[in-house]
């Protein structure tokens, strides 16, 4: 039997068929579009995003982000969002998509917006912007929490059922990429958010076993998750570009950066390869060189 298509992998190929009889792209230029566009549609799809009118610009803005983390140079930055724009801007000629994500601002604009770690100083002001006092800013409080004390996914946060948190264990049962299963210790501060949050929930109406649901009783969008962190990064007073990803990203950069182990951070993200978890290695341990270079007298 084969594997069903998947709608993104079936425009990129169109993309790349059309994009060999543009003129001006050599060959060399087109073999590092095709692998540029691959890892950007595999990073889409890990966010189980397979249709490219569900990217939002923030997703293009974590794909590049998650590069720069991996250390590419800024000129192999610019040719991955070459690659995208083109991308994008083929979908929306074509009408294969109703628009073009990228169009929104131009390319110094994206590049200076790429989002980086939050310090613990960012972290705690999002976290506390929710309004504490308000049923939703009960639910937006656990929610921020999950994200960041968690390290999950988008995908992960709104498909979380209720069923999955285990207040008695102190840990939360994620449901990951391919459908493994991997479980997440629950600190103090998530534990008091959720237990607050849960009584409030069964007020509303209940028409989804999801834990974070609107008024409507119907589980949470992915583009109202993205709103909502918005919403609250702003009212922090927070400058950077923040992202739910880079809730994930700080989660596992902080962790490192306090001692934890590579494999247990691994873990906890659900990364198959360690190789992917490394780079979070390579983001602490440039704060490490800064902090050194700025506060040690010999430096």
């Amino acid at each position: 039997m084969s594997a069903p298509s998947v709608p993104l992998l079936e425009n990129m190929e169109r993309f790349l068929q059309a994009a060999v009889f543009e003129a001006g792209l050599s060959e060399k230029t087109l073999e590092a579009y095709a692998s540029d566009l691959h890892r950007y549609c595999e990073r889409m799809m890990g966010q189980e995003i397979v249709r490219a009118e569900d990217i939002l610009f923030e997703d293009v803005l974590d794909h590049l982000g998650m590069l720069q983390a991996e250390g590419l140079s800024a000129r192999s930055l610019a040719r991955h969002l070459s690659a995208i724009r083109r991308f994008h801007q083929f979908l929306a000629a074509e009408s294969l998509c109703p628009f073009d994500v990228t169009a929104i601002c131009d390319t110094p604009q994206m590049m200076r917006r790429l989002p980086r770690c939050l310090s613990a100083a960012e972290v705690e002001a999002l976290l506390n912007a929710p309004l504490a006092d308000t049923e939703e800013g009960i639910r937006d409080q656990a929610l921020l929490e999950i994200f960041y004390s968690c390290g999950l996914r988008i995908s992960e946060v709104i498909a979380l059922p209720v069923k999955a948190v285990d207040l008695e264990e102190s840990a939360v049962r994620v449901s990951g990429k391919g459908g493994k299963a991997r479980l997440i210790p629950l600190g103090r501060d998530a534990m008091e958010k959720i237990r607050r949050w849960l009584p409030v929930r069964t007020l509303w109406a209940l028409r989804d076993t999801a834990l974070f649901i609107g008024k409507s009783g119907r589980r949470l969008g992915r583009t109202t998750a993205w709103t909502l962190i918005k919403k609250y990064a702003t009212a922090a007073g927070i400058q950077q570009n923040v992202t739910p990803h880079m809730l994930r990203h700080s989660f596992a950069t902080h962790l490192l950066d306090n001692g934890a182990d590579l494999r247990a951070v691994q873990e906890m993200l659900g990364h198959a390869d360690i190789g992917t978890t490394q780079i979070y290695t390579h983001v602490s341990t440039e704060r490490l060189t800064q902090a050194h270079k700025k506060f040690h007298p010999r430096a």
